[in-house]
């Protein structure tokens, strides 16, 4: 069995899991919130150590990351479970169905070095975690993230960011990029409807920065929920704070597992972008056609990168080959995109 971290032993055979803000209190033979963390005769249990969901290559800006490897290829990785309940989620079936004790879903065992394997058979240099929230499976994520940097991979990470401090150091330590979550910037709605913390994910926000993480960030921005644009100046004012280079992604909802409401309207949704405009350097719009998916020079406003779906024009980018970092091809601006070769 893989070694199990991230609980502690109470009496009666309890364990208390460690690993997100919900701290949850775990019966013999029970689960936690996330349905994928377990307690077995009164030690950590990992019954979904490797169970993979699926395992194929996108493009990267599917992440979404645009200022990464823009026009390259990832090999993704998903999993089963997630520590939040969001009534929106576009993955509901293998995220929410594992904490409810739903159908049994699809899944196969792979090891941290297959994982590393099928990266390489597939041309890839760089794998993500993603889909359902990898970070209750972090004992995995190590091990594969430790595998992948010893055969020159890069990790992706794209996570919910609810995660304890600890834990984040150790996941952090190992990713070369990541696109977090930022769901709203209210307290209240992490509380009562997504079930999570709102300053636990600034602080993984933060750390990530702060560790030299490659970040991008995302919000879908849901009707009736964090469509305001006092709640959306709140979130630009944070990104600022740590740096007006983030990429913000801003993505519309779409009606999904529970949550019925409307769609986001495309028109408010592009308006929010240019309003964030006025602050942050690149915010793109997500889920919907709109202009503000190429990426323009903050500078000279020559265009760097096209978007057109998953076509990728990087013409505008004149590559720093020794930094793997990128300039204007137009005034020579030095720009916080990374491109270049991935190792294999």
């Amino acid at each position: 069995m893989p070694q199990s971290r991230y609980f502690t032993a109470l009496p009666e055979a309890t364990l208390q899991c460690l690993l997100c803000p919900r701290g949850c209190l775990i019966p013999e033979g029970g689960r936690g919130r996330c349905g994928v963390r377990g307690n077995r005769e009164g030690a950590g249990e990992l019954p979904y150590y490797g169970a993979i969901t699926a395992l194929q290559v996108d493009p990267i800006e599917k992440k979404p990351l645009y200022h990464y490897h823009p026009g390259s290829s990832i090999l993704s990785v998903g999993f089963l479970g997630c520590n939040l309940h969001c009534p929106f989620c576009q993955n509901w079936h293998i995220s929410q169905l594992p904490s409810k004790g739903g159908p049994s879903i699809p899944s196969r065992l792979y090891a941290p070095q297959a994982i590393v394997h099928a990266a390489q058979a597939e041309g890839s240099g760089q794998i993500a975690y993603t889909y359902s929230e990898p970070l209750v499976h972090l004992e995995f994520l190590l091990d594969c993230m430790t595998c992948a940097r010893e055969a020159g991979l890069a990790n992706i990470l794209v996570s919910n960011g609810c995660i304890n401090p600890e834990a984040a150091q150790a996941i952090l330590s190992l990713t070369d990029a990541a696109n977090i979550d930022l769901k709203c910037f209210s307290q209240a709605t992490y509380t009562r409807i997504l079930g999570g913390d709102l300053a636990t994910v600034l602080a993984f926000i933060t750390q990530a920065w702060k560790t030299g993480v490659h970040l991008e960030v995302t919000t879908l921005v849901v009707p009736e929920l964090n469509d305001q644009e006092a709640e959306i100046d709140r979130c630009i004012d944070f990104l600022a704070s740590l740096s007006p280079d983030i990429p913000w992604h801003l993505c519309a909802y779409h009606p999904a597992y529970t949550w019925k409401i409307r769609p986001t309207d495309p028109e408010h949704l592009v308006a929010l972008a240019y309003r964030a405009r006025k602050t942050l350097s690149y915010v793109y719009t997500g889920n919907i056609s709109s202009p503000l998916q190429d990426t323009v020079c903050p500078h000279c406003g020559h265009l760097l990168i096209r978007r057109r779906g998953y076509r990728i024009d990087t013409r505008g980018l004149s590559l720093e080959t020794m930094q793997n970092t990128c300039h204007c091809r137009h005034c020579g601006t030095a720009l916080p995109i990374f491109s270049g070769p991935l190792s294999i």
